[in-house]
């Protein structure tokens, strides 16, 4: 399957369902704030095995309880693609469960 880059208009529309996440510049962006340094720590493991099974990384930040991502598709120009966003996706829906906000 060919990976290309979205249009605006698509980004806007895949944003419009991930409340919490924005493009800045080329990337699709995402801080998260935790209740601990452990907590933080346990989202980027959790984050790590998500991206392993995509086989697609983000830039991935660990603070002392905060986690930021940054993402796109460097093989189309690093453009935002699908891809970006199932990860992101994924992300989002792991996140909750590490009392993630």
């Amino acid at each position: 399957m060919a990976v290309e880059p979205l249009s605006q208009k698509e980004i806007e529309d895949r944003l419009s369902e991930l409340p919490g996440w924005a493009v800045d510049g080329d990337r699709l962006t995402r801080s998260y704030r935790l209740a601990s340094h452990f907590a933080a720590t346990a989202l980027v493991v959790h984050v790590a095995q998500i991206q392993d099974a995509l086989d697609h990384h983000s830039d991935l930040t660990l603070g002392y309880n905060t986690v930021s991502l940054a993402v796109n598709t460097h093989s189309v120009g690093g453009a935002v693609t699908a891809l970006d966003f199932e990860l992101a996706r994924r992300v989002e829906a792991a996140a909750g469960g590490h009392g993630a906000d």
